[in-house]
């Protein structure tokens, strides 16, 4: 053998004949895909690489040119080293664009949803460090992937997160390196400055418990923000025209571009505290897509998903099923436009894997992982490389139960003991004590045994002359979020500790005393029920609240309901007592509510319309002082202050 043949062997990786004796020869010939080249398979080198080994048909290509510079490359320095024929190198150049590799690509996507900080395993909730384990498992099965949340990233978190303003989930799924999350709702629990905080990063302006990450996950010293892009296409400045977050995200596999249009429910000014969003439009989910639609066929970008934090219910057939869908989602989706090609839902926390007809009447693929990262959805976007656009969907929601079967990345497990044992001291502190476990699960009347002692607790702290002189306090069910369980783990039986509390009640809002007249409580009461938008101001949802929303309501205050078909009309006025004494519609009534429903959040707007407004205690301070005045312990509320009429 001649120096330059030697040279070109090692060049390209071959080996002289005699040292591929020990090799055993691949029989038939080399095949692109399904595609018979002709071409006879052969040993090349001493590590026993194949021909056909040695172009990889198998792997991803972004189209069939790129599959066919490749093997125009790797069999240049086969034939120069004498161990493949001209003839036979121009079928293997000849067969590349014949055969199917490269005519279509699988993208995989990660998606998961509500996910609201929980971070920390506990109960049934696995935690970020199984669901890294268990997205990372994914993503090893496919190197072309994108991992995306549809909203409710953060906000309403339990105390390891909530009490650090939620920058440890931020951190956490920077370490698991995600790449979009549409903006839900609870994104603005906190305020347009604060989320923009979150995505950009800086230490909270007023408390000291923020910036107490590990150094790795820090930036100078202070919170990093997002490493990854929130979405918010429906999301506009009013003053400025622009949206609050880009609306769009793409990601390119190979030369495919896929575009991620992330948004929120249009909805979110009713269920969250209005003044955290004003300035803010939200804009009609099917109308925002449709108009983006427009746009990336300009730039032509064909492969379309839509994160949005909506969606729907089903009857049944489990976390792959979707028996009886319905919801807000089944509307939006039957808007859009027939690019649209995936929908990653939530919101709902349900779990679901359904077909819905899009306004051509196609059927578009529609998931959503339920909540607290208990699921992913392990999705499979096929896309034919040509025409840049998927060809098929396919989906599957994968449990990841809370116990040893998914071990927890150890990546994460530094940040959750930071996180942890900074939280360890207020989490544990005792508060009070229960007779009972405090249930938010609500009778047929829609009053629960939790809401009746936090609506207490709130006319206790606001009764009092000179603190709001209120005879009755309203709650929101929507801001109860937890159970107070007699019994748990790590505490004595009935005993209650700040860390339930503050699950229970995450958000921190404040009591607000008012003064409205007897008619206008007799509103509040009409304004819980759907079809009901009497005193409704301008652009507010003219269909009245999507659904039914009880309050709460605090002791010796009753009435009763029954639902009769016709908007405004549920409310018996003579029903409606306090002290067993009936209201009068031209009194004046001193109200107590929380600051989300103080501002008209949940659509009952007509507690903007309360005069002699006086601030309060925070709602979880004055449930702590409730307990405190009460140490034998709390029992259950009777559930006995709304009735449904006969």
């Amino acid at each position: 053998m001649d120096r330059k043949t030697a040279t070109l062997l090692l060049l390209a990786g071959l080996a002289a004949p005699a040292l591929q004796a020990a090799c055993t020869a691949p029989s038939g010939n080399v095949r692109f895909g399904d595609f018979d080249t002709g071409v006879a398979d052969r040993t090349l080198d001493a590590s026993c690489q194949t021909l056909d080994g040695l172009i990889r048909d198998e792997d991803a290509w972004g189209n069939r040119a790129a599959f066919l510079r490749h093997v125009t490359e790797v069999t240049r320095a086969p034939v120069q080293a004498g161990a493949l024929r001209p003839l036979e190198r121009a079928k293997l150049i000849a067969a590349a664009p014949r055969s199917q590799v490269g005519a279509q690509l699988t993208v995989k996507l990660i998606a998961f949803n509500d996910f609201h900080g929980n971070i920390e395993a506990a109960g049934s909730n696995p935690g970020v460090a199984r669901l890294a384990t268990v997205i990372n498992g994914l993503r090893a099965a496919n190197p072309l992937h994108a991992v995306v949340s549809a909203g409710d990233l953060i906000g309403a978190s339990p105390l390891v997160s909530a009490l650090f303003h939620d920058e440890p989930t931020i951190e956490a799924m920077n370490r698991l390196a995600i790449d979009f999350n549409a903006v839900g709702n609870h994104e603005f629990d906190e305020g347009r400055a604060e989320l923009l905080r979150m995505q950009n990063g800086g230490n909270h302006p007023t408390d000291p418990n923020s910036g107490l990450g590990l150094t790795d996950d820090l930036r100078d010293g202070q919170f990093a923000g997002a490493g990854f892009k929130f979405l918010a296409a429906n999301v506009v400045d009013v003053a400025s025209g622009q949206t609050l977050f880009p609306g769009v995200g793409v990601k390119d596999f190979l030369g495919n571009k896929v575009a991620f249009i992330g948004m929120t429910l249009e909805g979110t000014p009713t269920i969250v505290t209005p003044s955290g969003v004003a300035g803010l439009e939200f804009r009609d989910e099917a109308d925002t897509v449709n108009a983006q639609i427009r746009k990336l066929r300009t730039q032509g970008i064909q492969s379309v998903v839509v994160l949005i934090h909506e969606g729907g219910v089903t009857t049944g057939g489990g976390v792959n099923g979707c028996d009886g869908v319905s919801g807000a989602i089944v509307d939006i989706v039957n808007r859009l436009d027939g690019e649209v090609d995936l929908v990653v839902s939530g919101h709902t926390h349900a779990a679901y894997n359904c077909l819905i007809a899009n306004r051509d009447g196609v059927s578009v693929r529609v998931t959503s992982a339920g909540s607290f990262g208990r699921l992913v959805s392990d999705i499979d976007l096929t896309i034919d490389t040509r025409r840049r656009d998927v060809l098929s969907v396919a989906a599957n929601n994968v449990p990841i139960p809370n116990n040893a079967s998914v071990a927890e990345d150890p990546a994460l497990m530094p940040l959750l003991a930071n996180y942890v044992a900074l939280s360890d001291g207020p989490r544990k502190r005792v508060i009070g004590k229960i007779t009972a476990t405090l249930t938010r699960t609500s009778n047929a009347a829609g009053e629960s045994s939790l809401g009746d002692v936090i609506a207490d607790a709130q006319l206790d702290a606001t009764d009092d002359a000179g603190f709001g002189d209120a005879v009755v306090a309203f709650m929101n069910p929507g801001g109860i979020r937890a159970d107070l369980p007699f019994s748990a783990p790590r505490k004595a039986d009935g005993d209650v500790t700040y860390g339930e509390a503050f699950t229970t009640q995450p958000f921190g809002n404040s009591l607000v005393t008012m003064t409205l007249s007897g008619a206008q409580i007799h509103t509040l009461l009409e304004q819980q029920f759907t079809g009901c938008t009497v005193g409704y101001p301008a652009g507010a949802p003219a269909a009245g609240q999507p659904f039914n929303r009880i309050l709460q309501v605090s002791e010796g205050f009753t009435y009763a309901w029954r639902e009769k078909g016709t908007p405004c009309d549920n409310v018996d006025p003579a029903s409606i007592r306090i002290d067993g004494a009936p209201i009068d519609p031209a009194g004046s009534y001193r109200v107590t509510v929380n600051s989300f429903l103080a501002d008209g959040g949940d659509q009952i707007y007509v507690l903007q319309q309360g005069t002699g407004r006086l601030g309060g205690a925070q709602d979880l301070d004055a449930l702590e002082a409730y307990f405190a005045a009460r140490p034998v312990g709390v029992a259950p509320g009777p559930q006995n202050r709304i009735q449904v009429a006969p």
